[in-house]
């Protein structure tokens, strides 16, 4: 399972399949099943400047096929050529001076389960983007917790854990919206015992609980990343305090010929059991 994940200035995109570009350059940067796609900043070419390289590019072509049809090679098949070659240099550097933007896949003919999500609002995206960024730091630990941490199972659940986070918030996206218009339903001059009404009160109080569970079930997954996050980084600063320790006990003991006390740093085997189960509750 792969999970391709996309962030421009408008939307975030989440989909098992390879992000697209509707303007602008795109790169990727993958990270076991998690695949990063990341907007290039434009080029900052003006259109002058885009005119003046494709002619400099086209007067050699134009050259190299004058050449070719002197000794009796296609004129027109040499010049079709550069044109192509130009067209394309002029392609490149028209896109590259656009600000990228990804493409809103269209797999609607998909079913539900792989469809790309689409965050729009600045509510999810933040809590989304929050997610990320916690598991960055989440990988950053595994090469220092090897022996401790499966990198394979581990990096499995994080990646199922960021689209089960993208699927609830996208869930969460639509009921704002329904909420929002259920909101602005008035009501106060329509009989009490209006079915009409009826049915407007009951689809609010459903989409309040649908909001709740929702909101609750982020909340858990960006909890475990988090806490995972924040068991590993612990553990190594714990670490690294602890090796700085015994090599201050072993330096004190040289200088002053006093034996040096065995195993008198921090004990760290108690402290593997958080980060083991900090990774469990994120498999979850």
């Amino acid at each position: 399972m792969e999970l391709h994940v996309g962030v421009d200035s408008e939307k975030t995109v989440v989909s098992a399949y390879p992000l697209r570009s509707r303007s602008g350059r795109i790169r990727r940067t993958r990270v076991g099943t998690l695949v990063e796609t990341s907007p290039c900043a434009p080029s900052g070419r003006t259109l002058e400047q885009r005119v003046v390289f494709a002619a400099r590019v086209a007067l050699p072509l134009l050259f190299v096929s004058a050449v070719a049809a002197a000794f009796g090679f296609s004129w027109w098949l040499a010049a079709a050529g550069s044109a192509g070659l130009v067209g394309y240099v002029w392609r490149r550097q028209a896109r590259a001076a656009q600000i990228a933007a990804f493409a809103v896949p269209r797999d609607e003919a998909l079913p539900q389960a792989e469809r790309a999500r689409v965050l729009w609002t600045a509510a999810e995206r933040t809590a989304f983007d929050g997610a990320l960024a916690s598991s960055r730091r989440v990988r950053a630990t595994w090469p220092a917790l090897a022996g401790m941490v499966d990198p394979v199972l581990a990096d499995r659940s994080l990646t199922r854990a960021l689209d089960e986070l993208a699927t609830v918030l996208g869930r969460r996206q639509e009921l704002r919206r329904l909420r929002a218009d259920l909101s602005g339903v008035e009501v106060a001059d329509i009989p009490v015992d209006s079915p009409a009404r009826a049915a407007v009160i009951e689809q609010a109080e459903r989409a309040d609980a649908l909001w709740r569970e929702t909101g609750a079930a982020a909340d858990r997954i960006l909890a475990s990343i988090e806490t995972a996050a924040r068991a590993g980084e612990s553990f190594l600063r714990e670490r690294q305090v602890a090796a700085t320790a015994r090599y201050a006990e072993r330096t004190l003991a040289r200088v002053t010929g006093t034996p040096a006390a065995a195993e008198s740093g921090p004990e760290l085997a108690d402290r593997t059991e958080a980060v083991i189960a900090a990774y469990r509750d994120l498999a979850v």
